[in-house]
C-alpha cells in the first residue's frame, strides 16, 4: 500500500494499491497553504482508503519541481511519515506524474497523434517563469520517458523554444497524488530508481546566511 504525497503546486495526498487501484485521493488547490493542510490531508486519506498508518508499505514523496517553501513541506511529510513507520520513501519527478496521466488519458481518448510525439508538462514558476519538463511516450515499465530534465524558462520564451524543437505544450495546474503513487509502485516493480534523493527546487531560497558580524573597535 503506497502512500503519495506531493506539494509542488497544490498539496495532494492519495493511498493505492501495488496494482494501481486507488484507494483515496485528496487536494487543496491552494499554493501556499502547505504547511497547514498536509497533516489533514495524510489523515483525511488514510481514512477514505479505510487504512491505518500500519498498512502502508512505501511513501511516494514528490520532489518537484517546485518552489523551495512548498516543496519541502511536502518531502518533510513523506519522510517523516516514512521515519516513523520504518518503511521506504519511493522519489518520484512531480512532472512524471503529470506526464503519466496524460499519456494514460490520451491512451484512452486518443488526444495526441502519435504514441511517441514530445510533449512538455509545463507548470508555473512564478515571478514570470514556467518550469517545464520533456516526455516521448511510454517506456517497457509503463512509466513516461523523461527525454529533457525539469527547466526554468521565461514565461515569453517558453512557446517559441518548444515550436522550434517541435514540443508540444501541455499545462498542468495540479500534480495527482494517486498518479504519483502509481509512478511509485510501477518503480518497485520494475527495481528502478525514478527520482532523485534530493529536492528539485526551481531556484535557491530568497533568505540567506547573513555575514560574519561587524568587528566593533573599542
Amino acid at each position: 500500500m503506497i502512500l503519495g504525497i506531493d506539494t509542488s503546486l497544490g498539496s495532494a495526498v492519495a493511498v493505492v494499491e501495488p496494482d494501481g487501484v486507488v484507494r483515496s485521493q485528496v487536494e487543496s488547490t491552494d499554493p501556499r497553504g502547505h504547511a497547514e493542510v498536509i497533516g489533514v490531508l495524510i489523515q483525511q486519506a488514510l481514512a477514505e482508503a479505510s487504512v491505518t498508518a500500519a498498512d502502508i508499505t512505501h511513501v511516494a514523496a514528490g520532489m518537484g519541481p517546485g518552489p523551495f517553501t512548498g516543496l519541502r513541506v511536502g518531502i518533510a511529510a513523506a519522510r517523516t511519515f516514512a521515519l516513523g513507520r520504518g518503511i521506504p520513501v519511493v522519489p518520484v519527478v512531480s512532472h512524471d506524474a503529470v506526464a503519466l496521466e496524460l499519456l494514460l488519458h490520451d491512451a484512452l481518448t486518443g488526444g495526441l497523434d502519435g504514441e511517441d510525439e514530445p510533449f512538455a508538462v509545463v507548470t508555473d514558476a512564478r515571478r514570470r517563469e514556467f518550469a517545464y519538463s520533456v516526455y516521448g511516450g511510454l517506456d517497457d515499465d509503463g512509466l513516461p520517458i523523461r527525454i529533457a530534465e525539469p527547466a526554468l524558462a521565461p514565461r515569453d520564451d517558453l512557446d517559441a523554444v518548444l515550436i522550434r524543437d517541435g514540443i508540444l505544450r501541455r499545462d498542468a495546474d495540479r500534480v495527482p497524488g494517486a498518479i504519483l503513487a502509481l509512478c511509485a509502485a510501477r518503480a518497485l516493480a520494475a527495481d528502478r530508481v525514478i527520482g532523485p534523493a534530493d529536492a528539485l527546487y526551481l531556484r535557491s531560497p530568497d533568505v540567506t546566511l547573513p555575514g560574519a558580524p561587524k568587528r566593533v573597535g573599542i
